[in-house]
């Protein structure tokens, strides 16, 4: 295969050439995501653990979002910011593979997570009525939860296998042919994927993009349109009769309202970035040509937009993030 235009055959794969502005400009991103998601995992944990089962369920969901936003800003972004400074590392074959695993793992996580809380809160916006627990008492930790953020974690755990059997250590004279969305959008530490054969790599990015890339997209986008229905119905019953015990708890609560729309938000932020990585790696991967550097560049910044600014979303519509953020930057 001929060396892509503006793309080096180096140790690492092919290697992007970003501008010092670019570079600047990601290292940000790569900060507010880091001090973002440690803030939010620092502040709603804090009120999870201190209100024990009585506290929300919305509350453990976004500190488990946070978490895997954090373990992907250390464990893979904060590599790449050495990497652009010009610090070229290099792995062994058996740290290649256990890297390659943690990043497709922790990516994974990341998306299923927030498909979660879409559902979830599609579910509460859709609810009847509030449980009695909710209302009169602390209540047990809903097992449906648990058992949801454990299968995020478990089974993308079994779907990150094959990145600890099909990768290795590269060397200076090996070059990228293949990329995919969940592991890095370039080679990492001199990470590279190594099928056995093309048309094996291109069938496993192929299968990887259909269940776990796009399909999160498109359960994202129907859970966001069911909302959106759902807030537009409530808001139209709201102004036709007053409320009632059996009215869905959107229209007694006006917090669950404002939530609501905080997540339609933070999910349409999610879509964009991450549909915007699916276009540029699946470009390189089945197309090339002269835009192919370019759309690595985007790739790169839309995997990381997500992580940064997502903190800063949460913190618009949670009441305690909010007051926190203040306090600190007011004083």
């Amino acid at each position: 295969m001929e060396e892509d235009a503006g793309l080096q055959d180096i140790g690492m794969g092919l290697r992007v050439q970003v501008s010092p502005t670019q570079t600047a400009f990601y290292i940000i991103l790569v900060l507010l995501g880091i001090l973002g998601n440690a803030t939010v995992i620092s502040v709603v944990g804090e009120s999870v653990i201190r209100e024990g089962v009585s506290g929300r369920s919305s509350d453990i969901i976004l500190v488990n979002m946070s978490v895997s936003n954090l373990l992907v800003s250390i464990m893979r972004n904060s590599l790449l910011v050495l990497s652009d400074l010009g610090l070229e590392l290099y792995s062994s074959e058996q740290w290649c593979r256990l890297l390659m695993c943690v990043w497709v793992w922790l990516r994974s996580v990341n998306v299923w997570s927030t498909f979660f809380l879409s559902a979830f809160h599609l579910q509460t916006l859709r609810r009847v009525a509030p449980t009695v627990g909710h209302l009169y008492g602390p209540r047990k930790l809903p097992k449906p939860l648990m058992l949801g953020l454990s299968l995020i974690w478990g089974l993308n755990l079994l779907y990150s296998v094959p990145a600890f059997i099909y990768s290795t250590s590269g060397d200076r004279n090996s070059t990228e042919t293949l990329m995919l969305i969940s592991s890095t959008t370039r080679p990492l530490l001199g990470c590279v994927w190594n099928f056995p054969s093309p048309y094996g790599g291109l069938a496993y990015a192929t299968t990887s993009m259909v269940i776990h890339e796009t399909i999160p997209i498109v359960l994202m986008s129907f859970t966001n349109l069911g909302s959106l229905y759902t807030l537009y119905a409530h808001g139209r019953a709201r102004t036709a009769t007053h409320l009632t015990q059996n009215a869905p708890v959107i229209r007694r609560v006006p917090a669950e309202r404002r939530a609501a729309k905080v997540i339609l938000a933070l999910i349409m932020l999610f879509i964009v970035s991450w549909g915007t990585s699916i276009i540029s790696v699946n470009y390189f991967n089945y197309n090339r040509g002269s835009s192919a550097e370019f759309l690595l560049v985007v790739a790169r910044f839309a995997n990381t937009a997500f992580i940064a600014l997502s903190p800063i979303v949460l913190a618009i519509g949670h009441r305690r993030l909010r007051a926190v953020i203040k306090s600190i930057l007011t004083n």
